[in-house]
């Protein structure tokens, strides 16, 4: 391919924003990637891609037949790629050491996001707090009012937030009329300013204390199965645990097993451990008390980012 214009190359379609796709258009040459194998793709990088002067992906491209952008990926990448734009907040699908090896700058955006995700963190919140899921299932199998626990009101519980981030303070905010107390854990105290009247608790205190639990921190080395066997056994009966992070930070199989014994009593799901494989016994649960809320309605409260993306060097 001959042109003067950087070769921009998009692993998902540009469905919203596609003004700003235009104009983009006038300054670059772009096309999406519509290989079918990841040998493929990496093959097309020898001929068709050779001159790709950046990447655009989503957290959707994730299933696409490339997969993550592992060490394997990065390192088949022509040297004219200077960019990988990843349209979300969370880049832990990317290998950010092999890109930093090879000149590679990776940019995320994790502003646009940020209402959306704590909108749907309120939701599955509530959800699992009101026994939705089950109420709804029952509803739908001719079981009116059968076989449904009591829903429980969010007014005097302790939220626990795991992560006070941007994320972390919006759901934190959302929640103040709801009448939750908020308690949180970071690696660090937030200024007061910021904590904006929020407790700051050791991680071990916030699972013995909190009624629910809101996971926020991002997925890496240090976090992955951060709740594991032995934090689930630390949590108080009965408690709720919401996450719209990743879902390899919570053991899926334990939090299974807590939800069958009944230690856990529900949870709200917008994440799961080995996307889109799903642990069998959890989706088994599902049906009676959990929210697995990998359903197109709410895929669509899931706002997407705009196509102009903050830019952190990574």
């Amino acid at each position: 391919m001959s042109t003067s214009k950087p070769f921009v190359l998009f692993f998902n379609p540009v469905r919203h924003t596609k003004s700003f796709y235009m104009k983009l258009q006038e300054v670059a040459h772009t096309e999406v990637a519509t290989n079918q194998s990841r040998d493929e793709f990496f093959k097309d990088l020898r001929d068709k891609y050779k001159n790709i002067f950046a990447i655009y992906r989503t957290s959707a491209s994730g299933s696409w037949v490339a997969g993550k952008f592992d060490k394997e990926f990065i390192d088949q990448l022509p040297p004219s790629c200077r960019y990988i734009c990843h349209n979300g907040a969370g880049y832990d699908p990317i290998d950010a050491k092999a890109c930093a090896d090879k000149g590679i700058i990776v940019t995320n955006a994790p502003d646009p996001v940020t209402d959306a995700t704590a909108d749907l963190a309120i939701f599955l919140l509530l959800a699992a707090l009101r026994q939705l899921s089950p109420a709804m299932a029952a509803l739908r199998a001719g079981e009116f009012k059968k076989g449904v626990d009591f829903g429980h009101d969010p007014q005097g519980k302790t939220l626990g937030i795991l992560g006070m981030g941007q994320i972390g303070r919006a759901i934190k905010a959302r929640c103040d009329p709801f009448g939750l107390k908020t308690v949180y854990h970071n690696r660090n105290p937030l200024s007061a300013e910021q904590a904006a009247g929020t407790e700051y608790v050791s991680f071990d205190k916030l699972l013995e204390k909190s009624d629910i639990i809101s996971i926020n921190v991002p997925l890496n080395a240090s976090t992955k199965y951060l709740i594991n066997v032995a934090e689930i056994a630390r949590m108080k009966p009965g408690v709720v645990i919401i996450s719209s992070a990743r879902g390899a930070i919570i053991n899926e199989a334990a939090m299974a097993d807590a939800l069958e014994s009944g230690h856990i009593g529900a949870v709200g799901l917008d994440v799961y451990e080995r996307e889109p494989e799903i642990n069998e016994k959890l989706m088994k649960q599902g049906i009676l008390k959990s929210l697995g809320l990998r359903s197109p309605l709410v895929r669509s409260l899931k706002i997407r980012a705009s196509f102009w993306m903050s830019q952190s060097m990574i």
